[in-house]
C-alpha cells in the first residue's frame, strides 16, 4: 500500500468516527514524529499492538479487500494462560460495502462482533475441519444471547445494534452492506502474529510504499520510531 493512501484512509476514518461520536484515545492522534520522543510509559501501546491497523490483506486492492482497525486495549497471551491480569481486547473496525475480510479462524481468541451503526454487517461462517479446511456441518452461534443455526456459508446479517459471538475454530469472513459500518470487536487477548489461521495465504500487515511521510503510525511502524 502507498503511505499517501494510508494517510488518506486514516483521515477518512476520523471523519467517519466523528459522525458516529466515537472518540479515540489521545495517542490515536499523535503525529508520527512525536513517537521518537516517547518514553517507557508508552511501552504497553507498542508491545500490545494498540493503535491504527490498516490492511489490504496483501491484495493491493483496498476498495475490495481492505479493512480499517484500531486496537483500543489488549492483554497478553501470558495473562490469558495465567487467567489473571488483562485477559481481554477491544477493537473498532470500519467496514465499507464491497470490502471483504477473508475467511479465517482463531485457535485461542473468542470474540463478539457488535454492529454499532451504519449499514449491515454480513458474515460468512464455516466450522473448520481437523486439517484446517471448511466443514460441511451446520454452524451454531449465539446472536444477542439467542442460539441460532445456519447452513455452512449461509450469509448471516447483523443490523445496527445486533451482535454475534464466535467460538474458536470457527471460520468467519465479512463485509458490509448498504453503508459503511462501525463494528466493535470485544474478545479475549488478540495475537495477530500467532493466533490467526487464514483459509488462504494473505498478507496480514501491508508492505508500504513510502511515497509520503506518515501522518499517524500504524502498529507495524512503532519499531522504526519508538526508541524507548
Amino acid at each position: 500500500m502507498k503511505r499517501s493512501d494510508i494517510n488518506a484512509i486514516i483521515r477518512d476514518a476520523w471523519v467517519f468516527l466523528d459522525e458516529y461520536r466515537f472518540p479515540l484515545p489521545p495517542f490515536a492522534n499523535w503525529p508520527a514524529e512525536d513517537w521518537r520522543s516517547k518514553g517507557p510509559e508508552c511501552r504497553e501501546i507498542v508491545d500490545r499492538g494498540l493503535g491504527w491497523d490498516i490492511t489490504d490483506w496483501g491484495r493491493g486492492d483496498f476498495a475490495h479487500h481492505g479493512l480499517v482497525l484500531f486496537t483500543l486495549r489488549n492483554g497478553t497471551m501470558d495473562n490469558l494462560r495465567a487467567g489473571k491480569g488483562k485477559v481481554y481486547s477491544e477493537k473498532v473496525l470500519i467496514v465499507q460495502p464491497g470490502q471483504r475480510t477473508p475467511l479465517h479462524f482463531h485457535w485461542s481468541k473468542v470474540e463478539d462482533f457488535v454492529n454499532r451503526g451504519g449499514g449491515q454487517l454480513v458474515m460468512t461462517l464455516y466450522n473448520s475441519t481437523p486439517d484446517g479446511g471448511l466443514a460441511d456441518s451446520e454452524v451454531t452461534v449465539s446472536i444477542d444471547g439467542i442460539e441460532r443455526h445456519f447452513a455452512p456459508g449461509e450469509p448471516v446479517t447483523l443490523e445496527p445494534g445486533e451482535s454475534i459471538s464466535l467460538h474458536t475454530g470457527l471460520y468467519h469472513g465479512f463485509t458490509a452492506a448498504r453503508a459503511t459500518t462501525l463494528i466493535i470487536e470485544v474478545a479475549t487477548v488478540n495475537d495477530d502474529h500467532g493466533d490467526n489461521r487464514f483459509l488462504e495465504p494473505v498478507g496480514r500487515f501491508p508492505a508500504i510504499d513510502e511515497d509520503a511521510p506518515p501522518t499517524h503510525l500504524l502498529v507495524g511502524d512503532y519499531a522504526a520510531y519508538y526508541r524507548a
